[in-house]
């Protein structure tokens, strides 16, 4: 009889580590709940641990609430995560190492970040590739070669992606591509 509490014990240990492992993955799929209807995304933290774990953590701290799709180019990409809905930016980390050598190609609904010409410069703001982007891809580590980090890639929401990539557009105060109906990311959160 202790043999077998022994192991139905060992039983439920092995059941509660492969719930919590389970758990643990999935919380590297994050939903965008936008005003468009929800994106979501699964981060490679295999590929790219430094990037993911960086957006995960603006995930988790509530940043890109209530932030914009600010820039959309239909044919190219929709770009967000870092203005609210009056086009003021918002205060972010330190910027992040690139991690575009990982070999992540910017294929159609692939995220990666957005930075300036610095290589090392990005920070929260993000995009979704609307076709594929090759030239974006990390070519060498050396001036614009570099290329952007993608670090996940839709994985739900894809028609979401498509009508935001047909919004209709203009210039807003320094800002092209502005969608002249905000999109908004209403909410960001990791799927428990």
């Amino acid at each position: 009889m202790h043999h077998l509490f022994v192991i139905l014990q060992a039983l439920v240990v092995l059941c509660l580590s492969a719930r919590a492992a389970d758990a643990a993955e999935e919380r590297n799929i994050v939903e965008l709940r936008t005003n468009k209807g929800v994106i979501v995304i699964d981060l490679n933290f295999d590929k790219a641990p430094v990037t993911a774990a960086n957006f995960r953590s603006y995930v988790e701290e509530g940043f890109y609430d209530g932030t914009v799709f600010h820039r959309v180019i239909p044919g190219f990409m929709i770009q967000g995560g870092g203005l609210t809905t009056k086009m003021i930016e918002k205060k972010t980390r330190a910027p992040i190492k690139n991690e575009a050598g990982n070999k992540l190609p910017n294929d159609k609904y692939t995220v990666a970040m957005a930075r300036t010409s610095d290589p090392h410069s990005a920070t929260a703001q993000f995009f979704i590739n609307t076709k594929g982007n090759g030239f974006l891809n990390h070519k060498s580590p050396s001036g614009n070669n570099w290329g952007y980090c993608v670090f996940g890639k839709v994985i739900g929401g894809k028609s979401v992606v498509d009508a935001i990539e047909k919004t209709p557009t203009g210039n807003r105060g320094p800002y092209e591509n502005v969608p002249t109906d905000p999109v908004i990311i209403e909410k960001a959160i990791l799927r428990e």
